[in-house]
Formats: structure tokens, sequence, C-alpha cells
């Protein structure tokens, strides 16, 4: 199962994510709620950088599956539609695949 963790702040704002562990649904490379949850996080994380140019930290281990993405701060207006957005679609997965997908909220 993947866990993914979104970091609020105490307004409610995102100010992060953790992706832990694979989803488990079929081999490597066959994996449709893997390639779903990477797309998605992948993406944000790439439309963050280069169209809005909000600057980040980013780990990962492919090994364990994990990703670590935390803003420097809030983010823009932008950055909180595009991780909105990232959320809404997880939650769709979630959604279709709960054995798979587990989506938290913590505020930090």
């Amino acid at each position: 199962m993947t866990i993914v963790t979104m970091y609020r702040d105490k307004q409610g704002q995102y100010i992060g994510f953790k992706v832990n562990g694979h989803a488990g649904y079929a081999p490597d490379g066959e994996d449709i709620v893997c390639a779903a949850i990477s797309a998605l996080t992948i993406t944000t994380m790439n439309s963050i950088e280069t169209i809005v140019g909000e600057p980040f930290d980013y780990k990962e281990d492919q090994k364990k599956g994990l990703m670590l993405f935390r803003l420097g701060s809030t983010g823009s207006c932008d950055v909180q539609l595009l991780l909105r957005s990232m959320v809404l679609g997880l939650s769709q997965i979630q959604d279709s695949y709960p054995k798979y997908l587990k989506l938290k909220y913590k505020e930090v």
C-alpha cells in the first residue's frame, strides 16, 4: 500500500507531502496505481518548479517507494491550486483503489 501524507500549516495551507510505500496492485512496470500516483505527484512538483518557479526541497528513495516534498514557505495561490488539484486526483484514486492508496493529512 502507498500512503500519501499531506502536510498543512495551522491555516490549512499545504506545505508539503510524503509518499511512502509501493501500491502492490501489480508487478513493477505494470502497476497502474503506482503509475497514477507517480504521474500526479511528479507532474505537480514539475509544475511548481517550472511554471510557478517556487523553490522546494525534495528527496526520494525509489527502492523504498519514498518521496519527500517540502515547500520553503506556504507558497503562492498557484502552488496551493496545484497541490489541491493533486489531492483531488489522489482522492479519486483512493476511492477507486482503497486497498492500494491511503491519503492522510497532518498539521505541522
